[in-house]
């Protein structure tokens, strides 16, 4: 029997005010993995692919396994960040990591709204797999409610840490931060000598 599950995370957060817009920030998509990955399970490849080792996972209290999976990330000029899973490894069970798919979409982007700044997110996440044989006299719809209702978590543990995280680690980041503006203005100086 071949499972899909899925699940999708909205997220709509208020950018604190600071002396370097928030857009700035986003142009630096390893910032973001940080904020959203432990730093302890997560590897850079090169400038915008990571290695992420997700937290062992208790599918129905029989499996246990971790995913491993590799993230491509990258932003564009506006500071709208992307985000999409490139490969999967599963360690723990060598049967399922044979039949094992995962698809990982995302996107962050910046949206001002009366001088205020919100962040717009979305990620997507699909995971396919034959279930082994000891499930198969599980219902199928009690495999997949509890299939997305994982997933659900995964997602919703990366959104709270985006809030939190992200927020924290953008004020630190900004309060050592130049604004470009200030720079531009600072070099104009109308001393003219007199």
């Amino acid at each position: 029997m071949y499972a899909r599950f899925n699940a999708t995370e909205l997220v709509k957060i208020l950018a604190p005010e600071a002396k370097v817009p928030i857009q700035h920030y986003l142009r630096q998509p390893h910032r973001l993995v940080k904020a959203i990955a432990n730093p302890q399970l997560m590897t850079q490849q090169s400038d915008n692919l990571y290695q992420l080792k997700m937290r062992p996972i208790n599918f129905m209290e029989i499996y246990h396994f971790q995913p491993t999976v590799q993230l491509k990330v990258k932003s564009d000029t506006n500071g709208t960040v992307f985000l999409s899973s490139e490969n999967c490894h599963i360690e723990g069970i060598d049967y399922i990591n044979r039949r094992f798919s995962l698809k990982l979409k995302g996107i962050l982007y910046p949206k001002s709204i009366d001088n205020k700044t919100l962040l717009h997110g979305q990620a997507d996440l699909e995971v396919g797999v034959d279930v082994p044989a000891p499930l198969m006299l599980t219902p199928k719809p009690l495999v997949e409610m509890t299939g997305n209702s994982l997933l659900k978590s995964i997602l919703g543990r990366i959104k709270q840490r985006l809030v939190t995280q992200l927020l924290e680690d953008y004020q630190e980041w900004a309060a050592t931060e130049v604004n470009p503006q200030e720079i531009t203005q600072s070099r104009l100086s109308t001393d003219f000598g007199f």
